[in-house]
């Protein structure tokens, strides 16, 4: 039944879970980019990276649709590493910041295999650094208490 005046959100209860296909890591990442009918680049940064794509923080307003060619820089831990790609605008945003930089999504359109394995490796390697629960708090902290219950002055009430 609806009350006048009032319409029910069917939003409203439900949680709306991204529904991407690879995870994205939150970076701050050297890139330079340039339009693929132009020669002449221009710097950039990553706010974030995936196997699929990135967002980028651009100084100028670049168009969804747009085909950009792109060069990341990644610290390997010995040397730096430049993965060379192409890409697409799949979205973009108002300015951002006090810098007026446009944030812009785009997905990786062609890359090399050889790219793709050093994009590869430097993400495991972060996916590496996230830290793993220890699961085996919770029994050990059970089983530390079950021993020091019999020393409490009170009890609970046993059945009889």
């Amino acid at each position: 039944m609806k009350k006048e005046g009032i319409e029910k959100d069917s939003r409203f209860g439900t949680v709306n879970f991204e529904k991407r296909k690879h995870s994205r890591f939150a970076l701050n990442l050297p890139v330079e980019y340039w339009e693929v009918d132009k020669s002449k680049s221009h710097p950039s940064r990553a706010g974030n990276v995936s196997e699929g794509g990135m967002l980028l923080f651009c100084p100028e307003e670049i168009e969804i649709g747009k085909n950009l060619g792109l060069r990341l820089f990644i610290d390997s831990g010995l040397d730096f590493i430049a993965i060379d790609a192409f890409v697409e605008v799949v979205w973009a945003d108002l300015p951002f910041g006090d810098k007026g930089e446009h944030r812009i999504g785009v997905k990786f359109t062609d890359i090399s295999e050889k790219d793709v394995g050093h994009l590869k490796t430097f993400l495991d390697s972060l996916m590496d650094l996230r830290i793993k629960p220890k699961l085996d708090i919770l029994p050990r902290l059970l089983s530390g208490l079950e021993s020091k219950t019999s020393e409490l002055p009170f009890r609970s009430p046993q059945k009889r």
